[in-house]
């Protein structure tokens, strides 16, 4: 049954309050930040007196109403926890007392949760330089209404919003694991062929295999500086699945210093940094001939390996443990080809890899539709919450 419920200015269930402290050079402060999205407050910095630039910040309670004048369009609202009790904030988050006898604070919370505020809220700001854009001044605020059943029925609106939250939450808690446990079948399958009790097949370094490491390189801006090329970057490969997300097209003159290796169809190429992260691919037709960077090592397989069964190789626990071992550098650390080269292979005859690599797609190809199929429901659930929140405050919850 829908209950239309009377609507109320926030200047009748909201104090403004302010709680002034002059910056002690010798004191620690907490300092406050406002989660987008209505995801509540959080500490964003520990800082000394001495290192902050204001003369003033503002401490905040437990059961303030706060939020971000310059992202209250993004839904930078919050109703502050014990945990956040006696932090501070600048003066660009004004706070309010809650009124206990008109409106209950996760109430007041939930509803500033709804994208339909946030809206409401950009539409009543104001600025007009880069500093000012979007500010959403409290008289403003005070101005919007909220729909304002009884306290009692507030209470029970926030008890069924949590309880069917909490659901949701457990729901997407199972999606997660499902999703692990299919990426942990798959690496089990892969553990099968590429471990090191592998005892029937042959084992030879990378540079004793029928394998072209970085084979050919070319500077576009040298050979074809007027033109066009497409440009493959780590950053253009998912790591831990092999999907080219894109590639950049640049002119040869264009090219950065980088842009230097040449990539074939069927080549195979790893990020030499962090390998752990397993950004690898095969190259398709469609950048047959172009260009990749420098942070990628480039094999070229002879007609005694199968690609595809090389790529899954790298995926392994087998492959990439080596890589690791041989890892340099503290911020960017990476694998050289010297060590690379030395790097062990498992390589069976190759009719005995295409029969892996086909039993290795079937379990991928079922993976990869148990992914597709979570999608589906992961956008379901998204849209879940905000459906709840939106018959809660038109009384139809």
């Amino acid at each position: 049954m829908t209950k239309n419920f009377p609507r109320v200015p926030l200047r009748e269930l909201l104090i403004p309050v302010s709680r002034p402290e002059s910056v002690d050079t010798e004191k620690e402060y907490r300092i406050l930040g406002a989660h987008w999205y209505a995801k509540g407050l959080y500490v964003k910095d520990i800082k000394s007196g001495s290192e902050i630039q204001a003369n003033k910040v503002y401490r905040v309670e437990k059961g303030d109403f706060v939020y971000n004048r310059l992202f209250a369009w993004k839904g930078s609202f919050a109703v502050a926890t014990d945990e956040n009790h006696s932090c501070y904030v600048s003066n660009e988050f004004p706070c309010f007392k809650v009124n206990p006898e008109r409106i209950d604070a996760q109430y007041l919370w939930h509803y500033f949760s709804r994208a339909v505020v946030w809206e409401e809220a950009l539409g009543l700001s104001t600025g007009g330089t880069p500093t000012s854009r979007n500010r959403l001044k409290e008289e403003k605020l005070l101005a919007m209404q909220i729909p304002l059943p009884p306290l009692p029925e507030q209470r029970r609106i926030v008890v069924k919003i949590e309880e069917l939250a909490a659901k949701i939450e457990e729901a997407c808690r199972l999606r997660q694991q499902v999703m692990k446990e299919t990426e942990a079948l798959l690496c089990a399958e892969m553990t099968k062929f590429f471990n090191n009790e592998q005892k029937k097949w042959t084992v030879l370094p990378i540079r004793e295999s029928p394998i072209e490491l970085n084979r050919e390189t070319r500077n576009p801006a040298n050979t074809n500086p007027n033109d066009e090329f497409q440009y493959l970057d780590i950053s253009n490969v998912e790591g831990g699945t092999g999907r080219i997300l894109n590639t950049q097209i640049l002119l040869g003159r264009d090219a950065p210093s980088r842009a230097r290796r040449v990539i074939r169809q069927d080549d195979i190429v790893m990020s030499t940094v962090r390998p752990n992260l397993k950004s690898f691919t095969i190259i398709p037709s469609e950048l047959d001939n172009q260009i990749c960077s420098t942070g990628f090592a480039v094999f070229s397989c002879h007609t005694d390996i199968e690609p595809k069964f090389l790529l899954y190789q790298m995926f392994s626990n087998y492959f990439v443990d080596q890589c690791t071992e041989s890892m340099k550098g503290g911020h960017y650390p990476a694998i050289n080809e010297r060590n690379l080269l030395r790097v062990n292979l498992i390589l069976p005859p190759i009719s005995e890899q295409r029969k892996i690599v086909a039993y290795l797609d079937s379990i991928q190809a079922k993976a990869d539709h148990l992914k597709y199929l979570q999608a589906e429901i992961e956008a379901e659930l998204d849209a879940l919450l905000p459906s709840i929140l939106d018959k809660a405050f038109r009384g139809k919850l």
